[in-house]
C-alpha cells in the first residue's frame, strides 16, 4: 500500500469519555493498537490524526508529546502526529467520520 493511514486519537485510538484537559488521553484500546502494530511489523505508514495539535492550540509542542509518550508506552513506538489530510493519505480510521461513495455524495452505509 502505498501512502499513508491516519488513525484518530480520541475514541479510536484512545478511549475518550469526554474531555479532560489537552494533555489527558484515555486508556489504549487493544483491538486498534494491535492492528496499528500489525500494521507497522508489516511496513506501512501509519499516523496519528488528531485536532489536538491543530493551529491555535495553546501549547500544541507540549500536547504533542503527551501524544509521543501515549504513543511510545502503548505501541512501542512514536508515530508521526499531524492534523492535515494530503494526498498522499489513504485510509482514515476514526470514530466520527461517515463514509462517502467516491463521486456519488451517498452514504456507503445506505442511509440518506
Amino acid at each position: 500500500m502505498k501512502g499513508w493511514i491516519g488513525v484518530d486519537l480520541d475514541g479510536t485510538l484512545a478511549e475518550y469519555h469526554g474531555w479532560k484537559g489537552e494533555k489527558h488521553i484515555g486508556a489504549p484500546i487493544p483491538i486498534m493498537v494491535e492492528r496499528v502494530k500489525r500494521w507497522r511489523a508489516e511496513g506501512l505508514d501509519v499516523r496519528i490524526f488528531t485536532a489536538r495539535v491543530c493551529a491555535g492550540q495553546r501549547d500544541v509542542l507540549a500536547i504533542h508529546a503527551c501524544i509521543a509518550r501515549w504513543c511510545l508506552e502503548h505501541l512501542g513506538e512514536v508515530l508521526p502526529i499531524t492534523n492535515v489530510k494530503d494526498y498522499s493519505m489513504v485510509e482514515l480510521w476514526d470514530d466520527r467520520a461517515v463514509q462517502i461513495i467516491a463521486n456519488t455524495g451517498r452514504r456507503a452505509d445506505g442511509q440518506p
